[in-house]
């Protein structure tokens, strides 16, 4: 049944967003529950990591990803040129790892020495000990859009290191803050 009362929103030029206009995307948007996971690679003999809530599993046959990371941030120059990287599905219990490898001018070198991991078995990259899950990827496709890299991976090697019992939760990020599902 369609209702006859009018949508309250608001017009946005998509090729000149006002900051008001850019401050609403990003609160509306942060109203969406999204998994927390994290991006490493290996590029130039150094370890690159950084959080994520942007990433979407793409096709199942074969096994591809994708996640979003900020075109001018160092985690998006190193997974552009190292071909491969991996994401690791973090849980509630992780939540330190993810504000760590998230908060600003984190140090390039010893960066994971707050961070229990692991080698991953196809890539090398870093997957964080006790995870949900975690998927080792081989770049397909980097697709530049706006201030983001949309890049694509073939699956190369996956697994978990979590035990699931009724209390397990993943670590999301919903309202600007990072959340947990309530056993």
């Amino acid at each position: 049944m369609e209702l006859t009362e009018p949508l309250d929103f608001s017009p946005v030029s998509p090729q000149a967003p006002t900051q008001e206009q850019i401050d609403e995307y990003r609160r509306l948007s942060a109203e969406q529950a999204a998994g927390v996971g994290i991006v490493s690679t290996v590029w130039r003999g150094r370890d690159y990591a950084a959080t994520v809530s942007a990433f979407l599993s793409v096709s199942y046959d074969p096994p591809t990803i994708l996640v979003s990371l900020y075109e001018g941030s160092r985690i998006a120059q190193a997974v552009s040129e190292s071909g491969t990287w991996s994401l690791t599905l973090l849980t509630a219990d992780q939540k330190r790892d993810a504000n760590w490898l998230a908060s600003p001018g984190t140090p390039i070198e010893g960066l994971l020495s707050q961070v229990k991991f692991k080698r991953g078995g196809a890539t090398g990259c870093a997957i964080v000990s006790g995870a949900l899950a975690y998927f080792e990827a081989s770049t397909t496709n980097i697709y530049p859009q706006e201030t983001h890299l949309l890049i694509v991976g073939n699956v190369v090697g996956m697994g978990s290191e979590s035990i699931w019992t009724p209390n397990t939760s993943p670590l999301l990020h919903y309202g600007g803050d990072y959340r947990r599902l309530k056993p």
